[in-house]
């Protein structure tokens, strides 16, 4: 008599299945992770060799930007981008694989243009920390940090939604090696900044900006010259502009949740 299985075959196959999703769901979250950690780091370490100047000053001014132009900028942007992680997700499962190139183009242009009140905002953040009453030398400190984070602002309007088109293939790898070889090259250049340029800790707002539009460099150089983005990938075209309200509609949303 042939002795029963140790569990039902069903609850095998059950087992089976979540440990198969769970692989898949491990292969695109933790590169993510890493993702997020180098692009964060890349803030944190300018911080860091601001921290090695002289005086309180400088790091107070710089913490205050860095955190002001995270809420105020950079996760705005971020929370918008989230869109495309519906909008893109649909295309590419439906096969339409130009759509995915259109809606990552309207992301960009949405974004540019809502980074340029935000910039304006920026541009008088030390005047606005003053009137609610902050001291004077941090706030004009800070003022002046942040605005040379104002083109790394431009940059993370273009980064996002390369980000989620590439994301939403399940490219993961490229994001990756973007980021960590951006954060590669942040550090002795935030040093060069800071320590050599005469800059102080302003050179540190703008190794941030350099190195973002660098890792924009990187990401564009891959969707033009890989053959896995060739179905995917579409020259710009006024198209893009028309799917601007459809993308506001998740946009706002998504980066009140986010914000």
């Amino acid at each position: 008599m042939a002795e029963a299985p140790l569990l039902p075959r069903k609850d095998q196959e059950a087992t089976g299945y979540w440990r198969s999703e769970a692989r898949k769901l491990a292969y695109l979250a933790l590169p993510m992770v890493a993702v997020s950690l180098s692009q964060y780091a890349v803030q944190v370490s300018s911080n860091m060799m601001v921290g090695h100047l002289p005086g309180v000053l400088p790091l107070s001014s710089a913490a205050i930007a860095t955190s002001l132009a995270s809420v105020s900028g950079f996760s705005l942007l971020t929370g918008m981008a989230s869109a495309l992680e519906t909008l893109c997700g649909q295309a590419y499962g439906a096969r339409q694989y130009h759509t995915l190139g259109l809606h990552m183009y309207t992301a960009i242009v949405t974004l540019l243009v809502a980074c340029v009140p935000l910039s304006l905002l920026w541009a008088f953040m030390g005047n606005l920390l003053v009137l609610i009453g902050q001291d004077p030398l941090i706030a004009h400190g800070a003022g002046r940090y942040i605005v040379w984070l104002i083109p790394g602002l431009f940059a993370n309007a273009v980064i996002q939604p390369i980000t989620k088109f590439l994301q939403s293939q399940s490219l993961i790898m490229p994001l990756l090696l973007s980021s960590v070889a951006t954060l590669a090259l942040h550090v002795p250049l935030c040093w060069v900044m800071v320590f050599r340029t005469g800059m102080g800790y302003t050179g540190a707002a703008l190794a941030i900006s350099v190195s973002y539009w660098l890792n924009v460099a990187m990401l564009v150089a891959y969707i033009v010259m890989s053959s896995t983005c060739k179905e995917t990938r579409t020259p710009p075209t006024i198209k893009a502009f028309r799917g601007v309200g459809v993308f506001l509609r998740l946009a706002l949303p998504s980066a009140l949740m986010i914000w």
